[in-house]
């Protein structure tokens, strides 16, 4: 069994990973949106690179009030054009690298870049979408839960609340996959970005049923790859656009 998240648009990458034997489970994010390291992605496809560059030294600096205000003024009367020229985009996106998947045992959840319908209609009869369940694979009852925190209102976004009940509905499991980190300091903060990321919902879960493992992604540098809560084991697979490796479990 293999592990990725944060694929974000590696498509050559995911391809030759989908085409090695076993089950692949990939725990979200499958579009590029803003690639932090060189500010490639749909927002620049659409928006531009200036406005890019703009947006990403303010998110990087922590200005996060700025960055909304940003992106609020540049939106300003031309809402349903770029509601238009963004759907566009990360239809294009989905169709460009989901194909690569077909014929290959997937197991799917989703990300805060994600639009989680449409990535659930566009993946290939190959691959199954996973989120809020448990799926026994090789004999290891794994739980999904996907989505991210709430931060800039994506499509993949779920509240605390929300991602609690889902969760809930999990009960004890031998391993735990999601797109975010649990709440713990040195796997949600970001060092580059330096926006902390985790979920206090993901956390709860963990000390409450202690499953041997937790896999996620979502934080591309995180300051520690593995970290232990209790007897649980949780491990970053990410960020996979720059590493272009699975990890493998266990």
């Amino acid at each position: 069994m293999r592990l990725i998240a944060d694929v974000h648009g590696a498509t050559e990458a995911l391809r030759l990973v989908a085409q090695q034997p076993g089950p692949l489970l990939i725990l979200g994010d499958f579009i590029n949106f803003i690639d932090y390291r060189t500010n490639d992605g749909i927002v620049t496809d659409v928006s531009g690179r200036d406005f890019t560059d703009k947006m990403v030294a303010l998110r990087t600096a922590g200005e996060a009030v700025a960055a909304g205000a940003l992106w609020n003024d540049y939106r300003q009367g031309r809402e349903e054009e770029l509601r238009r020229a963004y759907t566009s985009a990360i239809e294009a996106a989905y169709d460009d690298i989901l194909p690569v998947l077909e014929g290959a045992e997937v197991y799917a959840t989703y990300g805060n870049v994600d639009s989680p319908e449409l990535l659930k209609s566009k993946l290939p009869q190959s691959a199954r979408f996973v989120d809020g369940e448990v799926i026994e694979i090789e004999g290891i009852r794994v739980g999904f839960a996907g989505g991210g925190i709430v931060s800039i209102n994506t499509p993949g976004e779920v509240s605390e609340p929300d991602m609690a009940a889902k969760l809930a509905k999990l009960g004890p499991v031998d391993m735990l996959c999601t797109h975010v980190p649990p709440a713990v300091d040195a796997l949600q903060k970001d060092v580059i970005a330096g926006r902390a990321k985790g979920s206090a919902a993901v956390l709860d879960y963990i000390k409450e049923y202690q499953p041997p493992f937790h896999y996620y992604g979502d934080v591309h540098q995180p300051q520690a790859f593995t970290w232990r809560v209790g007897a649980t084991v949780c491990r970053n697979v990410g960020y996979f656009r720059a590493t272009g490796r699975a990890t493998n479990h266990p």
